[in-house]
Parts: structure tokens; C-alpha cells; sequence
């Protein structure tokens, strides 16, 4: 008998894990051929999360919890189900049941086919989120695919269902700077795109703000591509070659007509502008610098505070 690990990064969602508990118990029950293992990752949670979890592990003999001994972030929370999952078959679900449990039936009978290794959705709506936000996500999905090797659809979710081979490869990408959308694609592996309605969250608010998705979205970038880096150069050459025709240009000029440059406001509008310019590329590779830094110090990615075994790794 196969067994499905599903694997639940949390944080703050004591309102949603009651809800999820209830939808998840349905597929285990529906889904009789098969043995699971349903992972709550807590990552750091700050309201009852953790007591959410111990009460639902007492009732559910398939489900286990880890939680963070501080916030690590939904990356480090994913990896640490990556590395303690034990199933034939891999999920990463959210506990907000945007992704819906549902679909898990017909997505395993898909990988039971043997002609993918990898189900991943993709929302081919975006209703309920704001226009702005849903913009930048789509402008995003595009650049990162032009500039980079990794092979993001737009709309794409992290809920996939993955074969055991896939995910002891995500386990070995043990970098620091996760980008999991992006180690996906990356790490290639046939993928079946399943699309689906938005769904609204079953209770509670998003984490997710403006500001960290686009900080998210520049990790992303700067994870999987060197093109950030090209352009600060392309940039530099072509203000030098600017430069030194402006100085030509001056010497010529004053060579054959004998009069001072003038315009002091012109010459400070070009030096705050090559100023910032040169901050500006400084910024973009002091970025990879950081990331380089990181990875140098080998930090491990989370530290599990409390767990519900002694299976479960501590540190990781």
C-alpha cells in the first residue's frame, strides 16, 4: 500500500486548521487504498497554532507537527517537510484550503498513470485579489521565465504532488536562499499543470503582503538568475562611453571657440545621476554578494523547538 505524505506549512492559522482538519479527514477516508501522513510544519506562530495541532494529532493516528523555535519563514517550513516526509507520493498544501483538498484524488490517479512525476496547480483566476497585486504577479511570472532557466507557469501554487524521487532531489538542493517555484522548474522532472479556480481562504487573513511578495519576488530573481548582474554592467559601459564622448565633445568646443563650459545645474543634474547609478549597481551586487554570504555560513535552515517524535529531524 502506497502511503501520501502532505505536508501543511502553518503560521498564525489556529482559525483555519480546525476547518482544514475537518476537509482533510474526508479525502484520508475517501482515499481508503492508500496510507497518510499529514505533516504540520508550526513556523514560529504567535497565536494557539501549536495547541491547534497537539489537539489534532492526539485525535488523527496519521498526523505528526514540528514547530519552529522561531519564525524561519514558509521556505524553511517546506523543506523541513521535504526532509522528514516518509510517503511514495510528496504534497505541500496550504491550511487555508486555497488549496483544495479535492483535488488530491484525481491528481494521484494522474501520477498513478506513470507519465509525471510532478502534479502541480496553477489558479487560472485571480478573483479577490487586488488588481494591483495580480499586475505585478502576472509581470513577474514573465520576467522571471525570460531571464532565468527555471520553468514558472503563471498562477502557479506551491501545491504539487510529487513522486519520492523528485523530493529526495528538492532535499539535496540544500541552499540557503530557497526559492522553491523556482528549484521546481529548475530541477525539470515531467509536470502535469492542473488548473483551477481561486478559491477564497476558509478563515483568517493573508500573510502574505505586498512588500513581502515583491520582496519574495526579488529573492526569486536574484536566486535564479545572473541578469540583474549584466545589466549593472551593460549600464556602466554604456555611462562610460556617454562620458567620454562628453568629453570630447567639451574639449573640441573649447578648443575652437575659446569659451568656458557653462551650466552648473546641468553638470550637478549628470553627477547626481551617475551617483546614482553607481549606487544603484553597487545595490544590485551587493545583493548576490549577501546571498553568497549566506550560503558561506552554512546556517541550518530551521530549528524544530518541539515535535510530536523522535523521528522528526531537529535541525536541518
Amino acid at each position: 500500500m502506497k502511503k501520501i505524505t502532505l505536508i501543511v506549512p502553518c503560521y498564525n492559522e489556529e482559525t483555519c486548521l480546525p476547518v482544514f482538519d475537518v476537509e482533510i479527514s474526508k479525502i484520508v477516508e475517501q482515499m481508503s487504498e492508500y496510507t497518510f501522513e499529514i505533516l504540520y510544519i508550526d513556523d514560529g506562530s504567535r497565536d494557539k497554532t501549536l495547541e491547534t495541532m497537539r489537539q489534532i494529532c492526539e485525535r488523527r493516528a496519521y498526523a505528526r507537527y514540528l514547530s519552529f523555535s522561531r519564525n524561519f519563514g514558509k521556505e524553511a517550513a517546506m523543506y523541513a517537510g521535504f526532509s522528514n516526509a516518509t510517503g511514495d507520493y510528496v504534497a505541500v498544501m496550504d491550511a487555508d484550503l486555497q488549496d483544495p483538498p479535492a483535488l488530491l484524488p484525481e491528481m494521484v490517479a494522474i501520477l498513478e498513470k506513470g507519465e509525471y512525476d510532478s502534479v502541480a496547480t496553477r489558479r487560472v483566476s485571480r478573483e479577490g485579489e487586488p488588481p494591483i497585486r495580480s499586475f505585478f504577479a502576472r509581470m513577474f511570472y514573465k520576467l522571471i521565465n525570460k531571464i532565468s532557466d527555471a520553468d514558472i507557469v503563471d498562477g502557479a501554487r506551491d501545491y504539487r504532488l510529487m513522486k519520492r524521487e523528485m523530493v529526495d532531489v528538492i532535499v539535496a538542493m540544500g541552499e540557503q536562499n530557497r526559492f522553491s517555484k523556482g528549484i521546481f522548474g529548475w530541477i525539470g522532472f515531467r509536470t502535469y499543470w492542473y488548473a483551477f479556480e481561486n478559491v477564497e481562504r476558509a478563515a483568517g487573513e493573508t500573510k502574505w503582503s505586498f512588500w513581502k511578495l515583491l520582496k519574495y519576488s526579488i529573492d526569486g530573481i536574484i536566486s535564479f538568475s545572473q541578469v540583474p548582474l549584466n545589466i549593472a554592467s551593460w549600464m556602466g559601459m554604456l555611462c562610460t562611453g556617454f562620458s567620454l564622448l562628453a568629453i570630447i565633445f567639451i574639449v573640441v568646443r573649447r578648443l575652437l571657440f575659446g569659451d568656458a563650459v557653462q551650466g552648473w545645474a546641468s553638470n550637478m543634474c549628470v553627477i547626481i545621476f551617475l551617483g546614482g547609478l553607481q549606487l544603484f549597481c553597487l545595490g544590485v551586487m551587493g545583493q548576490y554578494i549577501g546571498k553568497t554570504y549566506a550560503e558561506t555560513k552554512k546556517r541550518p535552515h530551521y530549528i524544530v523547538g518541539e515535535c510530536s517524535d523522535e523521528q522528526i529531524k531537529k535541525i536541518g
